[in-house]
């Protein structure tokens, strides 16, 4: 497979009565929605890697605010949406960090595995089953924080993801992504590696061709009025087990970008 066959994703027509929405991803995260907090489940490198981009959340969002990361509820005051939220292993952390967090995601049953998580612990988090475009028609402008955690990837329309996502930030807001590059070296490692030969994940889980280069996120976070202000990979070493924040971003990376 040559890069070339790597292919540039969606078809850049009008946007007029599109979706976000792609039912096949849906259907496969909602069967598997009763494993987002088993740490040795399907979800298990998301549990891995969660610290790392915790910290870098964390870090971003306090040197944009000018807050003190290491104040016990740093984001306090803050109101956060965390979008495609699973079963809640962002929305959660991010709430005990003091922000006021609605999380959403389009597969009521994670939301319902959110919830049910959540309850017992008492953690007041705003949880809904719904799409960014329903939030986007009555709460646009009323966040200050945006996070767009491995979701770019599976979704039917990127820049009208990432449109729609940014017209929910207040001015002066930030957002964060995360996702996956489409390289050759992402195809061996995150499909094919994880999936098929670690079977980190459910075969099946990504589809190689929806990874999204940081140059194509860079742009479409421009086009919907927002200035890039960072850019971070995130590495396996597979040696000491662990993930790591750099600046190989062949793979996985995260960017941060503002709302002027």
């Amino acid at each position: 497979m040559s890069q070339e066959d790597l292919t540039e994703p969606g078809d850049g027509g009008s946007k007029v009565g599109k979706t976000t929405i792609d039912p096949d991803e849906i259907a496969k995260f909602t069967a598997i929605a009763d494993e987002w907090w088993d740490p040795f489940g399907k979800f298990k490198p998301l549990h891995k890697f969660n610290p790392v981009r915790l910290a870098y959340i964390r870090d971003c969002v306090c040197a944009h605010f000018s807050r003190d990361r290491r104040a016990k509820k740093p984001l306090e005051g803050l109101k956060l949406i965390d979008i495609g939220c699973g079963g809640g292993l962002v929305a959660e952390p991010m709430c005990r960090l003091g922000a006021s967090v609605t999380a959403i995601d389009a597969a009521e049953q994670n939301i319902k595995t959110a919830m049910a998580h959540a309850m017992p612990q008492k953690l007041d988090i705003d949880y809904r089953a719904t799409t960014v475009e329903a939030l986007a028609e009555t709460e646009a402008g009323t966040f200050d924080i945006v996070l767009n955690l491995e979701v770019v990837e599976h979704v039917a329309d990127v820049d009208l993801f990432l449109e729609t996502s940014a017209s929910l930030l207040k001015p002066g807001g930030i957002m964060v992504m995360a996702t996956i590059n489409r390289t050759l070296k992402a195809l061996m490692l995150a499909k094919i590696g994880a999936e098929y030969i670690l079977r980190w994940l459910p075969a099946g889980t990504h589809d190689p061709r929806k990874f999204v280069r940081p140059s194509e996120a860079r742009s479409a976070l421009s086009r919907a009025g927002l200035t890039v202000t960072g850019e971070a990979g995130v590495t396996y070493n597979p040696l000491l087990d662990i993930w790591r924040i750099g600046d190989d971003t062949d793979v996985n990376y995260m960017l941060t970008a503002i709302k002027p």
